[in-house]
């Protein structure tokens, strides 16, 4: 008994000095879950007052209220539409440079296509939404896949005179990424200035020795800057998904094509990449490098010396074209009114390539409507999938869409990667720009859109042709898989907001 006497001492006495500790790391968790609700308040109110809908507002605030310490950081990553000070800074640039403004609007004014008949039906909304006009006298190319599209690149590239301009979302030190590097670094020995624009996200695997052998050459280079400006230091949901080469303000090309083995078809993934680009002379290609232009500015806070003459008019018979920028800079949805209004417009056919399919209400319900009122409506998909969470979410959308009628294929041919909108036919749109919310809202996009039955009709014989390598689906393709995959479905449907 007597020995236990001092062990009980030792036990209370250190028990004395734990109370302490217990209580000031209690205090400091207090402060902290304080500080987090606190957070998650502020973020709530935020929601409420910015989030596009109702229902976005209450999924936020309660994933904000229930789950502070991993919520918070997560919305003010991921739960913000606009893009902040991009529109702001251009405009002062143009305030400082009316003479670059005049000289542009003066280069342009001739060509400005004067829309009548069912031009104005398709395409006079499209300029009220791009604060851009339709050019005429241009002549327009289809490229179809990887061989065609850069092998155009890199003929327009050898015969490059005074600039050349390369915007990519992608661009991997590969064998196609070290071709293009070193077909450039020639033309900048022969005088040729040369400026290479790519998204940091997009082209998170570049490595840093390839930037350096394009400057170390001459090449200026630059990251796109997502997270540039204060308001938009942690922000990473925001990507410039532009896929642009412009060649002495002579000729565009704009389309799907990244810079990438796989998108020559050497994917051992994949085999066949199925894209499509377009290659643009005329008075268009001036609006491109326009393009072109704020987004090197915003990078890299400097102008580009660039001729803003059209080097090519096309005879009488020159195609009515339109450069679509949108992106997450405007207080309108510029990505998703584009869709909505070309299904509105359609009388006869909607035909849709997209390697995604992830819409919000307001698309599916105009392409419910579309088919409702007899259109044909075809959405064309890729059979096997290069991002499984987005191929799982356009499973879910199959049976409602099926029920008004839009009818649904799957690529079997290789992975299918090409943008592509026919309406009727007058209007088609060869671009950058998938049919999923983060195209339409969070990407900064680029869509050639031709207005013209003969370019139509190139389009209508290239998805014929793609049509024929697909398989009809239905709401079985859903409903028959086993329970599991449905689960998953479901849950990469919740996602479906940054898909």
């Amino acid at each position: 008994m007597v020995a236990m006497i001092p062990l009980a001492s030792v036990f209370t006495e250190s028990l004395a000095d734990l109370l302490p500790a217990v209580l000031r790391s209690s205090t400091l968790w207090t402060i902290v879950i304080v500080i987090a609700e606190l957070c998650a308040l502020v973020s709530m109110v935020h929601a409420i007052i910015r989030a596009r809908t109702a229902a976005g507002a209450w999924g936020w605030a309660l994933g904000l209220f229930s789950f502070p310490f991993i919520a918070v950081p997560l919305y003010w990553i991921f739960g913000r539409k606009q893009f902040r000070g991009y529109r702001e800074t251009l405009r002062e640039v143009q305030e400082q440079r009316e003479d670059l403004v005049e000289e542009i609007i003066d280069a342009l004014e001739p060509h400005v296509s004067r829309l009548c008949g069912e031009e104005v039906r398709y395409g006079k909304l499209l300029e009220k939404i791009s604060e851009r006009y339709f050019t005429g006298d241009n002549s327009v190319d289809l490229l179809i896949d990887g061989e065609a599209t850069f092998g155009a690149i890199f003929d327009a590239i050898e015969k490059a005179e005074s600039y050349i301009l390369v915007q990519f979302f992608i661009i991997k030190d590969d064998e196609l990424g070290r071709e293009l590097r070193d077909r450039l670094t020639a033309k900048v020995k022969e005088g040729v200035r040369v400026y290479v624009l790519y998204d940091e996200i997009g082209s998170h695997g570049l490595r840093r020795s390839f930037v350096r052998s394009l400057r170390d050459a001459g090449i200026e280079v630059s990251e796109f800057q997502t997270t540039r400006g204060k308001s938009n230091r942690f922000q990473i949901n925001f990507r410039n998904h532009r896929k642009i080469v412009v060649v002495d303000g002579k000729v565009a090309f704009v389309g799907g094509h990244n810079v990438g083995r796989e998108y020559l078809g050497r994917s051992e993934k994949f085999g066949r990449w199925r894209d499509t680009h377009v290659a643009v002379r005329g008075p268009a290609v001036l609006m491109t490098q326009l393009v072109f232009l704020g987004d090197w500015y915003w990078a890299t806070r400097r102008m580009v010396k660039l001729d803003w003459r059209p080097h090519y008019i096309a005879p009488d018979t020159g195609t009515t074209v339109l450069p679509l920028a949108t992106g997450p800079v405007e207080d309108l949805e510029g990505g998703t009114l584009f869709f909505i209004h070309s299904i509105n417009r359609a009388r006869k056919r909607l035909w849709i390539a997209s390697p995604y399919f992830v819409p919000d209400e307001s698309v599916r319900v105009a392409l419910q409507l579309a088919a409702l009122r007899g259109v044909d409506v075809r959405i064309m998909l890729p059979e096997r999938p290069d991002h499984k969470t987005v191929y799982l979410a356009s499973f879910a959308y199959l049976q409602e869409m099926e029920a008004a009628g839009v009818r649904f294929f799957r690529y079997r041919a290789g992975f299918l990667h090409q943008k592509v909108m026919l309406v009727d036919d007058q209007l088609a749109s060869v671009g950058t720009a998938n049919l999923d919310n983060r195209s339409l809202r969070l990407n900064f996009e680029l869509s050639m859109v031709v207005l013209g039955p003969e370019f139509c009709g190139r389009i209508e014989r290239m998805l014929e042709e793609d049509f024929a390598e697909c398989r009809e689906i239905d709401g079985t393709d859903y409903t028959a898989k086993p329970l599991w995959f449905r689960a998953l479905v479901r849950l990469a449907r919740l996602a479906a907001p940054l898909l």
